[in-house]
């Protein structure tokens, strides 16, 4: 641990600090600093039950103090630090202006993990691909040889990672638009920042869609002039703001570009033919023809376009195409489960957006029997509606935005044309019975939810998984 990190901690010391909201970021960060004699409360609407039995009892064992139910924010005036999860926004939960005109603390686990890790740090954020592109950077640099600390959005708390990060070490974070729409103290960081794309996502969270860019270009204003930036040659950044502003107008530092449609002059690019070039200096190097990457579809070319970019000059061409042979993807990520009587059920539960479920179509060739709906988040469903037609040939829909969707497929175009069947139904465990009821020997299954998993799970992950589990029980 280094000193300023001790610093921190000391600072703690005779305070009292509140985490509110145990999740997955909170819960192992109030554990951190309960560990260091600091006095902690968790505070979350939510029981122990829900929260999780084992965690709360690990708390207890630290001394840590709990407020939960529906009074769960009577002890906020008490407290001198709040941690906020991620995921409640400042300007939906009044209770954190309270807090802050009172002169507490209001911060988050990312916000501190920034401010003082003392690696080189890469981070990622976009509307897709984050997650794949991040666990591809991580995958890279460990085949290198580099230590990599991977956490972020991806599901992993980096803060308690400082008691033993190193300078010589990377850490590579995923951010969500909620992470940076308060990272307002990035000075010079993060190193290397990745934008995948931008599009109209979140708006059941977000207060206006300008909100939600602005919140994703703090990972590139805070930058300093030796920074690197990487932006997709292909997508446009000035999305949803009323006045134009091109995210490329944010850079502070120096700007890499990726592209799957045509050459670029500083990055990594894909040739007609399926080639992939990295470009620099006026030099441009082979790196491998797509037909290396394990994993399939063209969004995952472009994943590795990103994620080669971001650590070139860093990672060696022979370890870039050794992970591309031999990675074999992230779960819930159109993750092969099995083969059952010769059909193959595939795990797209990271899918809850239209746009994610374009790519998860495109990457099988033949037309599909697809499971889909969740809760609304407030996407335009009539986006993949024509796409739909083309691939699937059996549509089940369930959950609380099956009508929704039903209504955006069955008014697009072409559809009584199409030949495709749709059938409703109320949860994703009756789809997949139904799924397994209708396809033959040669048909692909594929949880292809176009929505966010609330209304029936936890979260997505708990989602995929209980898909994967129903399809592994399945009697031979």
């Amino acid at each position: 641990m280094n000193e300023t990190v001790k610093d921190y901690l000391e600072s703690l010391k005779n305070k009292k600090v509140a985490f509110v909201g145990l999740g997955v970021a909170n819960m192992p960060c109030a554990k951190w600093l309960a560990s260091k004699g600091i006095e902690v409360w968790a505070c979350d609407r939510r029981g122990k039950d829900y929260i999780g039995e084992s965690d709360c009892a690990e708390l207890e064992s630290l001394n840590a103090h709990f407020s939960l139910g529906e009074n769960y924010l009577e002890v906020l005036p008490e407290m001198d630090v709040v941690f906020r999860s991620h995921g409640i926004l400042p300007f939906q939960n009044p209770w954190i202006g309270e807090c802050i005109s009172r002169g507490q603390t209001v911060t988050t686990e990312m916000e501190v993990f920034f401010k003082y890790c003392p690696c080189k740090i890469i981070a990622v954020t976009g509307s897709n691909g984050k997650t794949t592109t991040t666990t591809l950077i991580s995958e890279m640099l460990k085949a290198q040889g580099k230590n990599v600390y991977l956490g972020g959005n991806i599901g992993k708390a980096l803060m308690p990672e400082l008691d033993s990060i190193c300078e010589e070490d990377i850490a590579v974070v995923e951010l969500s638009s909620f992470q940076l729409l308060t990272m307002g103290n990035m000075v010079n960081k993060p190193d290397v920042a990745v934008v995948t794309n931008i599009e109209k996502t979140h708006l059941d969270h977000h207060i206006s869609l300008d909100e939600y860019v602005d919140a994703k270009r703090n990972i590139l204003i805070y930058q300093s002039a030796e920074s690197i930036a990487v932006l997709n040659a292909d997508c446009d950044y000035s999305i949803g703001h009323s006045v134009y502003h091109d995210m490329r107008f944010d850079i502070r530092g120096k700007l890499f570009e990726f592209s799957v449609k045509h050459p670029v002059e500083n990055g990594t690019y894909m040739a007609e033919n399926g080639d992939i070039f990295h470009c620099s200096n006026g030099e441009k190097t082979f790196i491998m023809n797509k037909s290396k990457i394990r994993i399939p579809g063209i969004h995952n070319v472009e994943n590795y376009c990103t994620a080669i970019t971001a650590v070139w000059g860093t990672v060696d061409t022979e370890n870039i195409v050794k992970v591309a042979e031999q990675f074999g993807g992230v779960e819930h990520r159109i993750e092969f489960v099995r083969e059952y009587k010769g059909v193959k059920y595939y795990n797209d539960s990271i899918a809850t957006s239209p746009s994610r479920v374009i790519s998860g179509l495109n990457s099988f060739e033949q037309k599909i029997i697809m499971i889909c709906g969740g809760s609304d988040k407030g996407n335009d469903m009539s986006l993949m509606a024509p796409l739909i037609l083309k691939k699937v040939k059996i549509l089940i829909l369930n959950g609380a935005t099956r009508d929704k969707i039903y209504d955006a497929v069955t008014s697009c175009d072409g559809f009584e044309e199409s030949g495709l069947e749709i059938v409703k139904t109320d949860t994703m465990e009756n789809a997949l019975l139904i799924a397994k009821d209708k396809a033959k020997s040669g048909d692909i299954v594929s949880l292809c939810p176009a929505c966010p998993a609330f209304d029936q799970f936890k979260t997505f992950e708990y989602r995929g998984r209980k898909f994967k589990e129903l399809v592994n029980g399945f009697d031979d």
